[in-house]
């Protein structure tokens, strides 16, 4: 039965198709597995929204470019010759061949292969061979790339959106920009900078990310081997021991925003004493801690040294940019079941060279021994999924216990509790359900100035 009919034969309460798939206490299965609900995501959500597509130093000086995905849509992320930052569409205007085919690097411009039409780091066309060929005139902006229209950054983090009518970036981001400052603050005016961008494909639907992002439930039991080893070797009160028991009676919670944005916050827990302190052995870790108490004195080495390990905070900036730990993540849906996410790996200017390594150590640890076991996860919801007899996704933890607060910029709930997935939900039906049309024909009208 297809997911229109299904719509059509439910209960009278249920007023659309997106009130169907998306209802206060579950979502339907063909959201995670219907690829023309993924191909309608691709417009409405990644059309729709302030994408994430980069951070400024990635592109750190005139004519460095990276190439990325936009929803589905091959771009290359620019900054020109006077420093401008653009996301050009990696789409030959001629007949349609990538122009850019490498990851990363500098470049004054772009050749195509196919033809050799060529084009500068802001998108204008440089030069058509044989150009005499083509009337009526070949400074046209008909040649020119075309580029996401509005690009935005909000303290070094690049966002582009299609849609002509979205709010600025700093009115988009909400309530979120609260927790997302304390990210980037934590380091007393230390720039962030990307130091590399590993990325992993996963076998299963973008969303099983953000669903699990702000998840405080399963930590004790997705990662009971990271948890457990732990424990055996170095002792109960290590790194994460905060998630046994009875999470919910820990100070941890979970806070939803407008916009579909939310995050998990692990700080009153994992900083109560010294986050340090329980971390589980790292390689030069006693080296490098002698050292900075040698050169800062013990105050200063101890506050230092609490930098070097995770932010303690799950960011969910809808709809793909992710912060966890120290790390950025970019979720880059590519169909219905397949995603790429990258691990934008930081280190910040201005600390010292040991701290940064030893962030580098942190960030080398739970993507090896923790992300395994979420992707695991995903993949398996993604193949039970395809079981159409049972048709619905449970999100109603703590949606009927008195639990959540309405506070200023946002509702507070317990660490364990579905409103990170219900406030996710809330922005994606919204989006779903509007009309939207993407047309960048304008940018191809009159001439090259």
């Amino acid at each position: 039965m297809s997911v229109a009919t299904l719509a059509k034969n439910t209960c009278n309460a249920v007023t659309d198709k997106w009130d169907f798939l998306v209802q206060a206490d579950r979502v339907h299965r063909s959201v995670y597995t219907d690829s023309d609900i993924f191909k309608r995501e691709m417009v409405n959500i990644f059309g729709s929204a302030w994408v994430f597509v980069g951070h400024e130093s990635e592109i750190p000086s005139a004519n460095d470019f990276v190439t990325r995905r936009f929803g589905g849509r091959p771009i290359i992320l620019t900054r020109d010759r006077v420093g401008e930052i653009h996301i050009l569409l990696n789409r030959c205007a001629h007949k349609g061949a990538k122009v850019c085919r490498a990851d990363k690097g500098s470049a004054k411009m772009f050749v195509c292969p196919y033809h050799a039409w060529s084009y500068n780091l802001s998108g204008r066309s440089v030069s058509v061979p044989l150009n005499d060929a083509y009337a009526p005139n070949p400074s046209s902006r008909r040649y020119n790339l075309l580029q996401v229209p509005r690009v935005a950054t909000y303290r070094g983090f690049i966002f582009g959106t299609l849609n002509a009518e979205a709010p600025d970036i700093e009115t988009y981001l909400a309530g979120v920009r609260g927790p997302f400052d304390d990210w980037i603050d934590r380091y007393d005016g230390g720039e962030i900078r990307v130091t590399g961008t590993p990325r992993y494909r996963m076998a299963a639907n973008w969303k099983f990310v953000t669903d699990n992002q702000g998840d405080g439930y399963h930590p004790a039991y997705s990662h009971l081997s990271l948890l457990a080893m732990t424990s055996q070797r170095y002792g109960a009160d290590r790194d994460m021991s905060y998630f046994a028991g009875n999470v919910d009676q820990s100070r941890m919670f979970v806070k939803g925003f407008e916009n579909g944005h939310f995050y998990a916050d692990q700080r009153p827990e994992m900083f109560a004493d010294s986050a340090w302190a329980v971390q589980r052995p790292q390689p030069g870790r006693e080296h490098y801690e002698a050292e900075l108490y040698r050169r800062y004195g013990e105050t200063q080495a101890k506050r230092l040294l609490e930098l070097a390990i995770g932010a303690g905070m799950n960011l969910n900036i809808f709809p793909n940019l992710l912060l966890i730990g120290n790390q950025i993540q970019l979720v880059d849906p590519i169909t219905v079941d397949k995603t790429d996410v990258w691990w934008l790996a930081t280190s910040v200017a201005d600390l010292p060279d040991e701290i940064n390594t030893l962030r580098m150590r942190t960030q080398e640890d739970f993507p090896m021994f923790g992300e395994v076991d979420d992707v695991e996860n995903f993949e398996a919801c993604q193949e039970g999924l395809s079981i159409a007899e049972d048709e619905w996704v449970d999100c109603s933890r703590h949606l009927n216990s008195p639990t959540e607060v309405q506070e200023a910029d946002g509702i507070r709930a317990l660490v364990t509790s579905d409103l990170t997935m219900r406030t996710f939900y809330r922005e994606w039906q919204r989006l779903m359900r509007s009309e939207v049309h993407i047309d960048l024909s304008a940018q191809r009208e009159g001439e090259n100035t």
